[in-house]
Protein backbone atom coordinates (compact mmCIF):
# COMPACT_ATOMS: atom_id res chain seq x y z
CA UNK A 1 0.00 0.00 0.00
CA UNK A 2 1.57 3.26 -1.10
CA UNK A 3 -0.86 5.84 0.24
CA UNK A 4 -3.18 6.18 3.22
CA UNK A 5 -5.98 6.94 0.76
CA UNK A 6 -5.77 3.33 -0.48
CA UNK A 7 -6.90 1.95 2.89
CA UNK A 8 -10.46 0.64 2.88
CA UNK A 9 -11.24 0.33 6.57
CA UNK A 10 -13.84 -1.87 8.18
CA UNK A 11 -14.65 -1.92 11.85
CA UNK A 12 -16.50 -4.26 14.15
CA UNK A 13 -19.55 -3.03 16.03
CA UNK A 14 -18.70 -5.28 18.99
CA UNK A 15 -18.79 -2.99 22.06
CA UNK A 16 -16.60 -5.44 23.99
CA UNK A 17 -13.68 -5.09 21.56
CA UNK A 18 -10.68 -3.05 22.76
CA UNK A 19 -7.32 -2.54 21.05
CA UNK A 20 -4.27 -1.85 23.20
CA UNK A 21 -0.61 -1.37 22.41
CA UNK A 22 1.62 -3.75 24.35
CA UNK A 23 4.04 -1.05 25.49
CA UNK A 24 6.08 -3.09 27.97
CA UNK A 25 8.24 -5.79 26.35
CA UNK A 26 6.91 -9.11 27.63
CA UNK A 27 8.44 -12.19 25.99
CA UNK A 28 5.95 -14.56 27.63
CA UNK A 29 2.95 -12.68 26.25
CA UNK A 30 4.43 -12.20 22.78
CA UNK A 31 5.35 -15.88 22.58
CA UNK A 32 1.81 -16.76 23.68
CA UNK A 33 0.33 -14.63 20.88
CA UNK A 34 2.79 -15.97 18.32
CA UNK A 35 2.12 -19.64 19.13
CA UNK A 36 -1.63 -19.25 19.70
CA UNK A 37 -2.20 -17.48 16.39
CA UNK A 38 0.48 -19.17 14.31
CA UNK A 39 0.33 -22.79 15.39
CA UNK A 40 -2.11 -23.71 12.60
CA UNK A 41 -0.11 -21.81 9.96
CA UNK A 42 3.37 -23.24 10.42
CA UNK A 43 4.81 -20.23 12.22
CA UNK A 44 8.01 -21.81 13.50
CA UNK A 45 10.87 -19.36 13.05
CA UNK A 46 10.52 -17.85 16.55
CA UNK A 47 9.90 -21.08 18.45
CA UNK A 48 13.61 -21.46 19.21
CA UNK A 49 13.99 -17.89 20.47
CA UNK A 50 15.26 -17.59 24.02
CA UNK A 51 13.72 -15.27 26.56
CA UNK A 52 16.63 -12.86 25.98
CA UNK A 53 16.14 -12.92 22.20
CA UNK A 54 12.44 -12.11 22.59
CA UNK A 55 13.25 -9.31 25.03
CA UNK A 56 15.86 -7.74 22.74
CA UNK A 57 13.50 -7.87 19.78
CA UNK A 58 10.50 -6.45 21.64
CA UNK A 59 12.59 -3.70 23.24
CA UNK A 60 13.37 -2.16 19.83
CA UNK A 61 11.57 1.16 19.31
CA UNK A 62 10.82 0.09 15.72
CA UNK A 63 8.50 -2.70 16.91
CA UNK A 64 4.89 -2.18 17.95
CA UNK A 65 2.48 -4.91 19.03
CA UNK A 66 -1.23 -4.10 19.07
CA UNK A 67 -3.59 -6.57 20.73
CA UNK A 68 -7.35 -6.93 20.39
CA UNK A 69 -9.18 -7.98 23.53
CA UNK A 70 -12.79 -9.12 23.48
CA UNK A 71 -14.38 -8.99 26.91
CA UNK A 72 -10.89 -8.98 28.42
CA UNK A 73 -9.61 -11.99 26.46
CA UNK A 74 -6.79 -11.65 23.89
CA UNK A 75 -8.33 -12.33 20.47
CA UNK A 76 -5.90 -11.05 17.84
CA UNK A 77 -2.68 -9.16 17.34
CA UNK A 78 -0.70 -7.24 14.77
CA UNK A 79 3.03 -6.62 14.97
CA UNK A 80 4.36 -3.61 13.07
CA UNK A 81 7.98 -2.90 12.23
CA UNK A 82 8.96 0.67 11.33
CA UNK A 83 12.22 0.97 9.41
CA UNK A 84 14.53 3.74 8.25
CA UNK A 85 13.38 3.47 4.62
CA UNK A 86 10.01 4.97 5.59
CA UNK A 87 8.29 1.60 5.36
CA UNK A 88 6.15 -0.25 7.85
CA UNK A 89 6.04 -4.01 7.60
CA UNK A 90 3.20 -5.99 9.09
CA UNK A 91 5.44 -8.65 10.57
CA UNK A 92 2.72 -10.82 12.10
CA UNK A 93 -1.05 -10.55 12.09
CA UNK A 94 -3.76 -13.00 12.97
CA UNK A 95 -6.47 -14.21 15.29
CA UNK A 96 -6.73 -16.85 17.95
CA UNK A 97 -8.82 -19.66 16.43
CA UNK A 98 -11.99 -19.11 18.48
CA UNK A 99 -12.26 -15.51 17.23
CA UNK A 100 -12.06 -16.20 13.48
CA UNK A 101 -15.20 -15.17 11.60
CA UNK A 102 -16.24 -12.38 13.98
CA UNK A 103 -15.02 -9.40 11.85
CA UNK A 104 -12.11 -8.84 14.19
CA UNK A 105 -9.42 -9.42 11.54
CA UNK A 106 -10.62 -6.63 9.26
CA UNK A 107 -11.02 -4.34 12.26
CA UNK A 108 -7.49 -4.89 13.56
CA UNK A 109 -5.91 -4.78 10.11
CA UNK A 110 -7.66 -1.46 9.43
CA UNK A 111 -6.52 -0.10 12.79
CA UNK A 112 -2.95 -1.36 12.34
CA UNK A 113 -2.61 0.17 8.89
CA UNK A 114 -4.00 3.47 10.18
CA UNK A 115 -1.38 3.40 12.95
CA UNK A 116 1.36 2.74 10.41
CA UNK A 117 0.34 5.71 8.26
CA UNK A 118 0.42 8.10 11.24
CA UNK A 119 4.22 7.85 11.17
CA UNK A 120 4.41 9.60 7.79
CA UNK A 121 5.76 6.55 5.97
CA UNK A 122 5.82 5.92 2.21
CA UNK A 123 4.68 2.30 2.20
CA UNK A 124 2.90 -0.26 4.36
CA UNK A 125 3.45 -3.84 3.32
CA UNK A 126 2.87 -7.41 4.35
CA UNK A 127 4.24 -10.77 3.24
CA UNK A 128 1.74 -13.61 3.03
CA UNK A 129 1.88 -17.11 1.61
CA UNK A 130 -0.24 -20.17 0.93
CA UNK A 131 0.31 -21.39 4.51
CA UNK A 132 -1.67 -18.46 5.94
CA UNK A 133 -5.41 -18.58 6.66
CA UNK A 134 -7.44 -19.11 3.50
CA UNK A 135 -9.06 -15.66 3.87
CA UNK A 136 -5.86 -13.84 4.76
CA UNK A 137 -5.05 -12.60 1.27
CA UNK A 138 -8.68 -11.61 0.68
CA UNK A 139 -8.63 -9.53 3.89
CA UNK A 140 -5.44 -7.76 2.83
CA UNK A 141 -6.85 -7.01 -0.61
CA UNK A 142 -10.21 -5.89 0.82
CA UNK A 143 -8.31 -3.36 2.96
CA UNK A 144 -6.59 -1.98 -0.18
CA UNK A 145 -3.33 -3.92 -0.40
CA UNK A 146 -2.22 -4.82 -3.90
CA UNK A 147 -0.11 -7.77 -5.00
CA UNK A 148 3.47 -6.71 -5.55
CA UNK A 149 5.20 -9.98 -6.29
CA UNK A 150 3.69 -13.40 -6.81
Amino acid sequence: MLSPSELRSTFSSNPNLVITCAEIPCPEFSRFLYTSVGSNYYWIERLSWTYQRWLEYLDCPEIQTWVVYVSGTPASYIELEYNMNNNVKIVYFGLLPQFIGQHIGGHLLSFGVQQAWTAGVKRVWVHTCSLDHRYGLANYQARGFKLYSW
